[in-house]
């Protein structure tokens, strides 16, 4: 797989970071704590500079996360209140606690969509409440190009520096994805296990 992704970076330089971080955020094939020092690498060898790497990375990247927010704009909040109505337990949502969380999006959702593009395991999924709530698109945008360009940045500077051993970036970050996505299963198993379709009130955000 490396090789595939070597071979895409040399023939298509930028253009091959732009592809591969898009497919990266619509479907992650290799995530972006691999690809992203990789690119860095590459750049190591003269084929790309650096600048570009963290151009038509953070691109790609936004350019795949306005993909979800438009997804999340399709089923919009009405939808998700029919369906939280017939089938709550498994969205772990009620109606009612869907207006509490659109209404926090409407409030925070900004710094969320910001601080959300640079954490493993939320950066992408982070683009559907955005959508979902209604969030306006240039503040998504602003939002998600900014966090995107820190984290490519953060990335691709790491790899570069680093060279041949461009790979301890992964090495580092992997843990805290996997503890993120493991924290992210146990939570909703719990919030299944415990569903009460009659809940409302106070709970949730606020």
């Amino acid at each position: 797989m490396f090789d595939i992704i070597l071979d895409v970076l040399s023939s298509l330089g930028g253009f091959g970071v732009f592809l591969l971080m898009l497919l990266e955020n619509v479907f992650p094939p290799i995530p972006s704590e691999v690809l992203l020092p990789l690119c860095g690498y590459v750049a190591t060898r003269g084929e790309i500079g650096v600048p570009a790497v963290i151009v038509a990375g953070t691109l790609g990247s936004g350019v795949g996360a306005l993909l979800w927010y438009y997804a999340g704009r399709w089923v919009g909040v009405d939808r998700l209140k029919r369906f939280a109505a017939s089938h709550g337990r498994w969205l772990t949502l009620t109606p009612s606690e869907i207006d509490r969380v659109d209404r926090w999006f409407d409030r925070r959702g900004r710094w969320a969509v910001l601080f959300g593009r640079m954490i493993p395991g939320i950066r992408t999924l982070i683009s559907v409440p955005a959508g979902v709530s209604g969030m306006p698109l240039v503040p998504f945008l602003v939002a998600t190009f900014a966090g995107s360009a820190i984290w490519t940045s953060v990335l691709v500077v790491a790899g570069f520096r680093l060279g041949t051993r461009y790979r301890q970036v992964a090495d580092l970050i992997e843990p805290t994805s996997n503890a993120v996505i493991v924290a992210a299963f146990i939570w909703y198993a719990w919030r299944v296990a415990t569903f009460d379709p009659s809940r409302g009130g106070t709970d949730g955000p606020q």
